[in-house]
């Protein structure tokens, strides 16, 4: 079973935001999400101070199974980038919520976050093979 921590909040394209404050994020993929993709390869990040809407395509991962992209769970204003990806991509295999981590976003609309999945609903979500 996926982990699937209770602190973020979900996308139904398996994205994840971490709220640092009430305006700024930290983004990923989600543990299922990797787990699906295999070994990741290499990872497109989004360019900084790019604005971005909710579920527009910021990122892109490919791994040896497939190439996907990644959406922005909220829009806003990326802020800041993971580089350590550009050279080790795995760390999204290995640390999906903590050191492969994507992008930090400034959140535009933070009532947006309420339209995302708690740890709970995201949970459903996956075991109904979503």
């Amino acid at each position: 079973m996926s982990s699937i921590p209770d602190d973020l909040r979900y996308s139904k394209d398996h994205e994840w935001v971490r709220m640092e404050d009430e305006f700024n994020g930290v983004c990923g993929i989600t543990d299922h999400a990797q787990e699906m993709l295999t070994d990741i390869v290499f990872v497109e990040l989004p360019q900084v101070d790019m604005e971005v809407g909710v579920r527009e395509q910021v990122a892109v991962v490919e791994s040896v199974k497939a190439v996907s992209d990644v959406y922005s769970p909220v829009s806003g204003r990326i802020i800041g980038v993971n580089t350590q990806l550009e050279e080790s991509p795995e760390l999204i295999n290995d640390d999906p919520y903590g050191k492969g981590w994507i992008f930090k976003i400034e959140v535009k609309h933070p009532k947006e976050l309420e339209d995302l999945m708690d740890a709970a609903a995201y949970s459903e979500y996956v075991e109904s093979g979503a």
